[in-house]
């Protein structure tokens, strides 16, 4: 076992899509959960008052997309049955979901959830094996402690709770390399408050719950 620490937004010099394949020559699976990262900057909206957002580390459309495509091609070139595993988000069906508002500078830079689902169509329309996980907002408590509910669309049956505990998106996507009907799957995820409902185990029967249904790519707008 090893770990290749690279940065996928460099520039080919710097991390050379030859050299992502390479690494991934002897892989089964690929796990892509890189996001761009927003960070307030200093400034104020003089229109809303409300503090400004940037993304420090690189803009969604060189990490959230470029990045990931980069990962994409790579995997694909280095072994076509690789397993690609990518964490997404939610809120990707609406295109004015505030999320996309973070770091725009008028018409430029911003609209992550649009650059996430362009890297998603991308992985879909690669070839290779896939599992689209779509989390709620993201929960820094422990997993293991709740019921979890897919759906698609930014629609989940049984649950008005729009988040999940980190760890239990983790799960989830471990599930995915170890049941094949995750395969070809994109879904949303959220979890029920802790207490409410029969903790998940069985993530064979988790999908199962949601049937047939994919997420639709023809809602909402891509990057």
């Amino acid at each position: 076992e090893s770990i290749a620490i690279c940065d996928i937004t460099g520039d080919d010099d710097d991390t050379s899509s030859s050299s992502l394949e390479e690494l991934m020559k002897d892989c089964d699976a690929l796990f892509i959960a890189t996001s761009a990262k927003p960070a307030p900057t200093g400034e104020v909206d003089e229109e809303t008052k409300r503090p400004k957002f940037g993304f420090p580390n690189g803009q969604p459309e060189l990490v959230d997309y470029l990045g990931q495509k980069k990962l994409i091609d790579a995997a694909k070139k280095a072994n076509k049955n690789i397993h690609v595993i990518l964490c997404g988000s939610m809120g990707g069906t609406n295109p004015n979901n505030p999320l996309n508002n973070l770091g725009k500078d008028g018409n430029k830079g911003g609209n992550i959830l649009l650059w996430k689902r362009k890297a998603e169509v991308y992985l879909r329309d690669s070839g290779l094996p896939y599992t689209i996980v779509h989390p709620g907002g993201l929960l820094n408590e422990p997993g293991n402690e709740r019921e979890l509910c897919l759906g698609v669309d930014d629609s989940i049956p049984g649950t008005t709770n729009n988040s999940v505990p980190r760890e239990d998106v983790a799960n989830v996507m471990i599930a995915a390399l170890e049941n094949d009907s995750y395969r070809g799957r994109s879904f949303d995820l959220v979890s029920k408050p802790v207490g409410d409902g029969a903790v998940t185990k069985d993530y064979k029967k988790l999908m199962e719950s949601l049937g047939e249904k994919n997420c639709d790519y023809s809602l909402g707008e891509i990057a």
